[in-house]
């Protein structure tokens, strides 16, 4: 089995009385881009600090590469940040301030150069070599910061929001760019975003955090397809709740208290023999998304109840119009809350 490249044990950190992280535990594999999820105030980026050395914990341990960083300073340890302002020097050219990093360690200038101009190459930028940094488009001088990390050759490095301040074009572009330039250099990325598309593009592993504990962790479609808890089904996509009682499933655990559904699970008419039938309600909102329409559903019974479907666009559909609601059974997910 192949040893993890970072390993967090049971890391915990307060600011003042606030406890922000709580007994967190990650092993992160080489050459893997690992997504950290989850919305303001949920840890993520506190952790992201821990591990480039911004913070030390209040409790427990970074290992990188079987080494003790924990109390290790940024410039000690085998890691690099993207941070989302990207953080270039305007006064320098590209060249420059990708070799910024190397000319601190006191490399020689032509081979300062020689590597810059490699790492350029690798971001697609090697022709802007002698450009300034306000002379570049955003997403350009995204690669740029992303080239000033790599070019040191960091066993670990950090992305903080990068993509946050681009348009959506341009960052569905940048998400393309990103998983291609770290399959290529074989780098851990860790990248930290509470955007789920982005997390769904990007990770190997995606690892959902709320209030300073990790909710759910594994491959993205994973845990798109059967998140573990009520959190998870929520912020990663959408998803209808309900209580497992109202769902007459067949072999669904008894445990469960709460099972959600995707939107794109729920089926409109006649319920066909092998599903499972969800009941009927009123079209109360209707959204036309571009490839689909969103559709919501109350149930008459249960006023609060609501089912989030996701609707064909050539399929008939009106705000008031009464369906039937049903699903494949496969698709009703058991939660543990």
């Amino acid at each position: 089995m192949t040893e993890p490249l970072v390993e967090i044990q049971s890391v915990s950190h307060s600011f003042g009385p606030h406890r922000v992280l709580e007994a967190i535990s990650l092993d992160i594999a080489p050459a893997s881009y690992t997504v950290l999820l989850g919305p303001s105030g949920s840890g993520k980026t506190t952790l992201l600090n821990i591990l480039g050395g911004f913070l030390t914990p209040s409790e427990g341990r970074v290992l990188i590469k079987g080494t003790d960083c924990t109390a290790l300073a940024p410039a000690r340890r085998p890691t690099t940040t993207v941070f989302q302002d990207y953080a270039l020097f305007p006064h320098m050219t590209v060249g420059a301030n990708v070799a910024f990093g190397l000319r601190m360690r006191g490399v020689g200038r032509g081979e300062r150069r020689r590597r810059a101009l490699e790492t350029l190459e690798i971001v697609g930028l090697d022709h802007v070599e002698t450009r300034k940094p306000h002379e570049l488009s955003g997403g350009q001088r995204q690669r740029v910061a992303l080239a000033r990390a790599l070019v040191v050759e960091p066993a670990l490095l950090l992305l903080d929001e990068p993509l946050g301040a681009l348009d959506l074009k341009l960052r569905r572009q940048m998400q393309d760019e990103l998983k291609a330039i770290q399959k290529r250099v074989g780098t851990v990325f860790v990248h930290v975003t509470h955007d789920q598309e982005e997390a769904m593009a990007l990770a190997d592993l995606c690892v959902v955090m709320s209030e300073g504990h990790i909710e759910d962790m594994g491959p993205p479609e994973r845990v798109y397809r059967r998140p573990r808890t009520r959190f998870t089904a929520t912020f990663m996509g959408e998803s209808t709740i309900l209580p497992a009682a109202a769902v007459a499933c067949p072999g669904l655990d008894p445990a469960a208290s709460l099972v959600a559904i995707r939107p794109e699970s729920i089926g409109l008419g006649d319920t066909p023999p092998s599903h499972v039938a969800l009941g009927s309600g009123t079209v109360t909102d209707l959204v036309f998304q571009g490839g689909f329409k969103r559709a919501s559903v109350a149930d008459p019974a249960e006023p609060d109840r609501i089912y989030t479907v996701r609707v064909p666009v050539t399929q008939p559909l009106a705000e008031g119009d009464t369906v039937t609601l049903h699903c494949s059974p496969d698709e009703i997910i058991p939660l543990k809350e």
